[in-house]
């Protein structure tokens, strides 16, 4: 019979605080140095080396350390007495990290050898055992995904808070019109609310992609080996569930090779940054004084070096301007993939960097726009003021096929009517009952009611319509689906 497994530290129990170490005396023993007679170059080593970026993943890689050393006394690898030792040992070096005493030495290439390196300085002989069966192309995909997985979750999180801020001000602002556009030109009223409801789906669908990415990202690849798979027999299974996976990886080459689940999220981060890139070029329109629709909050602003009285919307320019930077790295990566043999090749250590520069950028980059949307103020009488008359052109050939005219008729009919207001030099409202029956005899003194632009807008009743009471549905919809 086997003792019951070490479980401290684990995924759930090292918390993430580690700072980056200082440089060290001596040089750490590399993973893989025994067929190698001749010394490294060292530019050849900093250009091979990781662990400038890998380090971030140093709770990551001590769980999977934890759970496969488990793995290992269960099938008689390591005896108790080695387990308690090596998961002791990989707790002080969680520890080290997490109060940025852990220091990094020449050699330490990436964040695995500066773990074992450090793990046998510390329990000596023993740490030799932990990598039995195992090969750093398994461990760093491991690695990997938990560390997506967690961050994944806290995206969501924030995408969560984005989207109930949006619909919090577009419960607010409810009875807000103003102009809705086509080809940037003034077409017909709607809500503000309509407005901000209209980048709210995208979010959500975003929040939904992201997840089933999460579940995907949440196969395990520890116990595939170097690419052949594990030939001592450890179960997998038992370590899946250990760490947090959903299941283990079905084929040991398709696991230590497959960069998917980064791909994956590479290109929800770049269709993500481009639902909030569209959103910030509007709102960077609407506070502009040629529209003047909204104020931004201070916090959210800047000024100019030279122009004293400029106000600059800097923080949505940043987010139109960074979703570039993410494009950039998603394209870049999928260039990196698309010409590699099989298995593990040395170009998948391009990585990481991508993956975690597009992290770091949504962890930013949302939040932003939640502050945004919550702190900006509307200009309700300059929207307003922003509306024409001419926009309710449709609303006169809807009126005219309530009366039974075809609507291409209808349509046609109230082109004239825009033709003979520009004739006259008026707007619309200003003809008169006189000069409507001449367009047509279907025109009556109920015309005058389609001169309201509140009224123009409770029309589109039907779902998803610019309505009052169709808004306020979308957003009862979207609380319903309580997400956090």
């Amino acid at each position: 019979s086997t003792a019951p497994p070490a479980t401290e530290p684990t995924i759930n129990t090292i918390t993430m605080a580690g700072a980056e170490g200082g440089g060290g005396e001596g040089e750490g023993a590399k993973l893989w140095g025994g067929r190698f007679s001749g010394k490294t170059d060292p530019i050849m080593e900093a250009f091979n080396a990781s662990i400038r970026y890998d380090q971030r993943m140093w709770k990551e890689d001590i769980a999977g350390s934890v759970a496969y050393v488990n793995g290992l006394e269960k099938i008689a690898i390591v005896n108790v007495a080695e387990r308690d030792a090596i998961v002791e040992g990989l707790g002080k070096i969680a520890e080290e990290w997490r109060s940025g005493a852990f220091e990094i030495k020449p050699g330490d290439e990436d964040i695995h050898t500066a773990n074992e390196r450090r793990l046998t300085e510390l329990i000596g002989e023993p740490a030799g055992k932990l990598h039995t069966g195992r090969s750093r192309n398994d461990q760093v995909a491991t690695d990997m995904r938990l560390w997506l997985m967690g961050e994944i979750d806290v995206l969501r999180t924030k995408l969560a808070e984005l989207i109930n801020v949006n619909v919090e001000r577009a419960e607010a602002d409810i009875d807000a019109v103003f102009p809705g556009y086509t080809h940037l030109q003034r077409a017909q009223p709607i809500r503000w609310s309509q407005w901000i409801m209209s980048h709210t789906w995208p979010l959500i669908r975003d929040y939904e992609r992201l997840g089933e990415i999460r579940a995907r990202t949440a196969e395990m690849p520890l116990g595939s080996g170097a690419l052949a798979g594990h030939p001592f027999g450890i179960d997998r299974d038992a370590l899946a569930a250990e760490l947090g996976f959903l299941r283990p990886s079905p084929n040991s080459l398709d696991a230590t090779a497959g960069r998917d689940f980064v791909a994956e999220f590479l290109m929800w981060a770049s269709l993500t940054t481009i639902h909030m890139s569209k959103w910030a070029e509007d709102l960077s329109l609407y506070c502009s004084k040629e529209f003047g629709f909204v104020l931004l909050s201070d916090a959210y602003s800047t000024g100019s070096s030279l122009m004293p009285q400029k106000k600059n919307p800097d923080s949505l320019e940043l987010i139109r301007g960074r979703s570039g930077r993410v494009f950039g790295n998603c394209a870049g990566f999928l260039m990196t993939l698309k010409g590699l043999p099989s298995t593990y090749n040395k170009d998948l250590q391009e990585d990481k960097e991508a993956m975690f520069d597009v992290a770091d950028t949504l962890d930013s980059l949302i939040p932003i726009a939640a502050g945004v949307m919550s702190t900006l103020t509307i200009n309700r009488d300059r929207m307003r003021s922003a509306l024409s008359m001419d926009m309710l052109a449709t609303d006169l050939a809807y009126y005219l096929t309530r009366k039974q005219v075809p609507f291409r008729t209808a349509h046609g009919l109230a082109g004239k009517a825009v033709a003979v207001a520009e004739q006259k030099g008026c707007s619309l409202d200003d003809l008169s009952l006189e000069d409507y029956q001449k367009i047509h005899p279907s025109f009556e003194a109920d015309v005058a009611d389609v001169w309201d632009f509140e009224n123009s807008t409770n029309q589109y009743t039907a779902q998803g319509g610019t309505a009052k009471s169709a808004v306020l549905e979308q957003i009862e919809r979207v609380k319903g689906l309580k997400l956090e």
